[in-house]
């Protein structure tokens, strides 16, 4: 994998956001996959391997190079038995579509799953306590409503289309599509939508009455900036895996 050395910092990135999803709850098992473009029609994506062992216990040689089609990227990159993930398509789409997405996180958040399930959509009912999820959820985060499994460009087509220009979208039954940026900035968002879920559904187990923060709050928090926001959150992130 001569031509891919260039992206070893890269399949690490992956390989440990893998493992924070893990961490977090936000995917269990062997299910979920987080890619990164590396150019126009190339990607890296976590792949599935001879001796899989699940997300928590993804290394960087899970990582590897790929085309838009799922034909290996550079020379030996799928050799010993390594396949893209089935629903490929789903980060290719995406890729494809919006110019503006460098990388794609697909997890089963079972949180987010059980809200939506449960008619709770995911609103802008926290303000303070997670500022970037406040303004997600207060844009609106739209439902891809088939709970099929997103393996070709006519089914991922119809989850982009329902993603629109949204950097989330939930799939009814299944998970969660959550882009950005870098590969931290997609697994942040990923991470603040499974956390207001969680809160709905604690809320709405208690009895209570999901309320959307007043648009006076809303305006009034303030943008903490991409050192804080990012940075700082990511590192966080990392930390816990130690």
């Amino acid at each position: 994998m001569t031509e891919a050395e260039p992206f070893a910092e890269l399949r690490g990135q992956i390989a440990d956001a893998c493992r924070v999803l893990a961490v977090r709850g936000l995917s269990d098992g062997i299910l979920g996959h987080i890619s990164l473009r590396t150019g126009p029609d190339r990607l890296l994506v976590r792949c599935r391997g001879p001796r899989e062992r699940g997300l928590t216990h993804t290394t960087p040689a899970d990582i590897r190079l790929v085309d838009l089609d799922g034909a290996p990227g550079a020379e030996g990159e799928l050799d010993g038995g390594w396949s893209p993930p089935n629903e490929l398509p789903l980060h290719t789409e995406v890729l494809r579509r919006r110019p503006d997405v460098q990388a794609v996180v697909h997890a089963h958040p079972p949180a987010v799953v059980a809200a939506d399930l449960a008619g709770l959509a995911i609103r802008p009912i926290v303000g303070a306590f997670d500022i970037p999820g406040a303004r997600l959820a207060q844009a609106g985060v739209p439902v891809y409503p088939r709970g099929v499994l997103v393996r070709d460009r006519r089914l991922a087509g119809e989850m982009v289309a329902a993603l629109g220009d949204r950097p989330v979208v939930l799939l009814r039954g299944h998970g969660i599509t959550s882009t950005g940026a870098t590969v931290p900035e997609a697994v942040l968002r990923a991470i603040s939508v499974d956390t207001i879920a969680r809160m709905s559904l604690t809320v709405a187990s208690a009895g209570g009455t999901l309320r959307d923060l007043p648009d006076r709050d809303l305006a009034e928090l303030p943008d903490l900036g991409g050192a804080f926001n990012e940075a700082t959150a990511w590192r966080h992130e990392l930390s816990r895996l130690r």
